[in-house]
């Protein structure tokens, strides 16, 4: 039924607000649903949801973390290059990270103006991860460009639809550029499938309850989200917070390259400045100041109230400084393919700098690297090309009263998953040897760090190829209050002859022949307090589980287990 009253309480505006969230929760799933590849709809390497008519985020579907903001900053390119000139059933394609993209060219977004009585109200948007958008490498990433250019496609805020008419040339364009044309063009259509999802729903929102009230709602979502998070700012510690680490390199041999943060804190603001950090590198690790927003404000979010529903009122207080022409906010034309390796330490250093002081909500450091891989080849079976492009999963730090989970993923990836080994043994010319926690016995303390993981591909076909960027790999997860660091990402080949190669940090196409092995180990995150502190028992558990060895057991913990039996026989 219309509200044709536009009755405006607070429990009606609680509602529309509740169902603008769910709106971004559909088109979410819709883009899933009907996308071709399975590093979107296995892993959900992907964004959706809405914002207001001037870009402020009113809801976001994540898959991906390292999204959160990206949406605003597409909106935002859009409304600055097309003012007054947006209509409806236009879609706007980008993917440019200098100019609102904000990661790499491989995650494309798509904007959408929704109009309700001839009206601007709102946008939808996304963004997915294409498993290519062309360039000189298979999967548009990789460890070794050395500009911007080299990593595909760029789509400077172009209208892919002009009043409800496909820019047949485009799709032309991308069709001929990018090496698995469905897979590219299938998950456009899911994307547009997604935007058309949410702005129908919108639409219908508006018609029952009045545009007026709908309008309303957003004011208050939007000012609801900075009471929030206000009053959760109001709740921390006070002061200035400093830390600082390094990147092991750029992909090209330079490096260390060192991440500076300082974390000012008062009652009305939250302030980060990354003064000091490196300049810009050849090698692709650099990161946009987009991206960067995007990172900051997730560990934002994990200090004041990772419970907090996610919109641009809540990042109000938030203020994020870096210095142009730097690895966390380059400028064109810096090679970005692997930007996650300084977008992800940039949020690791604003979380370093913060977890002795909320050790309730901060824990030590993780796996913090994407662990991204390709690998690329021919079907046995098929003879068709295959490309497997996923991230992987490690270890994350102890925290207080906490050991550290399992196999997760990085904090830029949030809630996303692994290719199944079904999938990938389907689809793929490759066999999965192993997939198993990797017991390092790294990260010791009161509380021990997660586990990483090992997981192995077999060749089927030469003429093969693997790129993979694991960061963390020379300068490992850091501990807290006394925790040990955890141990390093790594890449390691074994040849079909027993020759191993490695371990490394990075690689790009390295040949794979039939037979050959590629092993991806990811980190144990960092430990928690003293080890020496650790209640025995757990100890004990540790050793019979296969965390630790008995000689880890005495040496790191002082805890003399009995190799039989895994009982305590004393303390050293």
């Amino acid at each position: 039924m219309r509200n044709t009253a536009g009755k405006a309480d607070v429990f009606t505006l609680e509602v529309v607000k509740d169902s603008l969230m769910a709106i971004g929760e559909e088109m979410f799933y819709a883009l899933a649903r009907t996308s071709m590849s399975p590093i979107i709809y296995e892993v959900l390497d992907f964004a959706s949801g809405l914002t207001d008519a001037s870009g402020q985020l009113l809801t976001q579907g994540n898959g991906v973390t390292g999204f959160i903001g990206m949406l605003t900053f597409m909106v935002k390119e859009t409304l600055g290059k097309f003012a007054g000139k947006v209509n409806p059933g236009d879609i706007i394609i980008i993917n440019d990270p200098y100019g609102g993209g904000g990661s790499h060219l491989s995650d494309v977004g798509l904007v959408m103006p929704i109009f309700y009585d001839g009206e601007l109200v709102a946008f939808a948007a996304n963004k997915a991860h294409w498993t290519e958008v062309g360039g000189k490498d298979p999967g548009s990433w990789t460890t070794d460009s050395t500009e911007i250019y080299q990593e595909g496609l760029q789509f400077p805020a172009v209208k892919l639809f002009e009043e409800g008419n496909l820019n047949q040339a485009l799709v032309d364009i991308i069709a001929a550029n990018v090496r698995f044309p469905e897979l590219s063009l299938g998950d456009m259509w899911a994307q547009v499938a997604g935007l058309r999802t949410g702005e129908r729903r919108f639409k219908e929102l508006c018609g029952k309850y009045g545009k007026g009230v709908v309008m309303k709602s957003i004011d208050y979502m939007l000012d609801h989200g900075e009471q929030m998070a206000r009053e959760e700012l109001k709740k921390l510690p006070k002061g200035v917070f400093e830390a600082e680490d390094w990147i092991d390199d750029d992909g090209l041999g330079h490096g260390p390259l060192k991440v500076c943060c300082k974390v000012t804190i008062t009652d009305d603001e939250f302030i980060v400045d990354f003064a000091g950090s490196h300049p810009q590198v050849p090698g692709p690790i650099n990161c946009s100041y987009t991206g960067l927003v995007s990172a900051v404000r997730t560990i934002f979010l994990a200090a004041t109230n990772p419970g907090q529903d996610v919109n641009d009122g809540v990042f109000r207080p938030l203020k994020v400084m870096a210095e142009k022409g730097t690895i966390v906010n380059a400028i064109r034309p810096a090679p970005v393919s692997t930007n996650w390796e300084s977008r992800n330490f940039a949020a690791d250093m604003v979380w370093k700098a913060l977890a002795t002081v909320l050790p309730e909500r901060l824990t030590a450091g993780h796996l913090e690297s994407v662990c991204a891989v390709i690998v690329g080849g021919v079907h046995p079976d098929t003879q068709e090309p295959f490309l497997i492009v996923e991230p992987s999963v490690g270890g994350w730090g102890a925290g207080l009263g906490m050991d550290g989970q399992n196999g997760q993923f990085c904090i830029g990836d949030g809630e996303t998953y692994n290719v199944p080994v079904e999938v990938a043994e389907t689809r793929y010319g490759v066999r999965l040897g192993e997939y198993s926690f990797r017991a390092d016995g790294a990260g010791a303390g009161q509380y021990r760090g997660g586990a990483g993981v090992v997981r192995s591909y077999q060749a089927l076909t030469d003429g093969q190829f693997v790129t993979a960027s694991f960061g963390r790999h020379k300068y490992v997860p850091w501990g807290a209050a006394g925790g040990g660091n955890g141990s390093g990402n790594e890449i390691e080949i074994i040849r079909a002859d027993g020759m191993k190669e490695g371990p490394f940090g990075k690689c790009a196409r390295k040949v794979l022949n039939k037979g050959d092995v590629v092993r991806f180990v990811t980190a144990s995150g960092g430990g928690y307090g003293n080890p020496l502190l650790r209640d025995p028992e757990e100890v004990a558990e540790d050793v019979k589980e296969g965390w630790i060895t008995v000689g880890q057991a005495r040496s790191t913990y002082g805890v003399v287990v009995r190799p039989d039996s895994f009982e305590v026989e004393g303390l050293t």
